[in-house]
């Protein structure tokens, strides 16, 4: 059984069990995380695809961590123009473990 969910602007493939990595959320760790933004989910080859969502089902996650990724840089140069810009950007994230999958009929 998978579902795919809309978080953050975002699509994800999740199983009961799997851990993603997704937009922070303002949770504390072991806190329970409902998402309603069900795109599909299938269940051993019968599959329910919304319009756009699925009005009936539900899935819930743990949060396991907050964190945040590793810097990257943004640098911005032009030659014999005398200008250089240097930026740089941590996003910061929530570790997600997907706990239970239902499918209300």
């Amino acid at each position: 059984m998978y579902a795919v969910i809309s978080t953050g602007g975002k699509q994800y493939r999740v199983s009961k069990g799997d851990t993603i990595q997704i937009e922070k959320l303002n949770k504390k760790e072991g806190d329970k995380v409902l998402f309603e933004k069900i795109l599909l989910i299938s269940d051993k080859g019968k599959v329910s695809i919304g319009k756009p969502f699925l009005e009936k089902g539900k899935i819930e996650g743990v949060v396991k961590s907050q964190g945040r990724d590793d810097k990257i840089s943004i640098i911005k140069f032009n030659r014999r123009k005398h200008f250089r810009k240097q930026a740089g950007h941590r996003q910061s994230y929530t570790k997600v473990e997907i706990t239970k999958i239902a499918e209300d009929k």
